[in-house]
């Protein structure tokens, strides 16, 4: 059980790649990851997207680890030449990498024939030091954090068992509470002023309001997140009476 206390355990994401920011890959990462470490208590407050360029990957790195309790990676851990991700988070940190004898081991589990554990794919055993190795069941090829530095692949299946595996070791937050009040047909601009003065009043509730457009008409959803369930509560009662207040009668 966490502490109420405590403080907020926060994270950061740094999505790696060319071909994500060209959109040749629709990332499919960071929705999946923002909904389970919501789910474990852990705040996601940043997303950055970065090319495969050294200077900028360790630039965010240090950025983000320095701000963030932890910061998670997604893409650039492959065989090939733009696959740079763990030689700029050994840069960032300040440490020697290698190939880790831990991270071969786990490669010969897949590329049996001693021919086929080529130069190109020994690339994804080099490993900062200090690391600890995050499994790979998928392909074998680990992800690893270092420091408070989480770096995982960018293939969405194998980058969620990758999760799976290294969130246990993780430290975990009071889990934010959401509800949502149907606006009840109010377009925004007819209660945004009554809104603010909520959320102004509030600061332990994140207030939000999202519009739908079904095709034909607009439906607004105005949600509500806390860690404290009964602020969250009496919250979500001053918002039920703004909408009845202000609906024609």
């Amino acid at each position: 059980m966490t502490n109420p206390n405590s403080p907020a355990v926060t994270a950061a994401l740094l999505v790696i790649g060319d071909e994500i920011l060209s959109g040749r890959t629709k990332d499919k990462n960071i929705g999946y990851i923002a909904e389970y470490l919501t789910a474990m208590g852990i705040d996601l407050k940043e997303v950055r997207v970065v090319p495969d360029d050294e200077g900028e990957i360790i630039a965010a790195i240090n950025t983000l680890r320095a701000k963030f309790t932890y910061l998670l990676t997604t893409g650039g851990i492959g065989p090939t030449h733009d696959d740079i991700t763990a030689d700029c988070v050994a840069k960032a940190l300040g440490v020697e990498i290698t190939h880790d004898p831990r991270a071969v081991a786990m490669l010969r589990e897949r590329y049996v024939n001693p021919e086929d554990l080529n130069e190109a794919r020994l690339r994804m055993a080099r490993i900062p030091h200090g690391s600890t190795l995050i499994a790979n069941s998928i392909s074998k090829a680990p992800g690893f954090m270092c420091g408070n530095v989480i770096v995982m692949a960018g293939v969405p299946a194998i980058m969620q068992v990758m999760l799976d595996e290294i969130a246990p070791s993780l430290a975990k937050g009071r889990v934010m509470a959401s509800l949502s009040v149907d606006a009840g047909g109010l377009p925004e601009g007819a209660y945004a002023a009554a809104l603010g003065a909520i959320q102004k009043g509030h600061e332990g509730v994140i207030i939000g309001s999202y519009p739908h457009f079904d095709g034909v008409k607009f439906a607004n959803q105005i949600v509500l997140r806390s860690r404290d369930e009964a602020l969250l509560q009496k919250v979500r009662g001053e918002v039920e009476a703004m909408i009845v207040s202000l609906k024609p009668h």
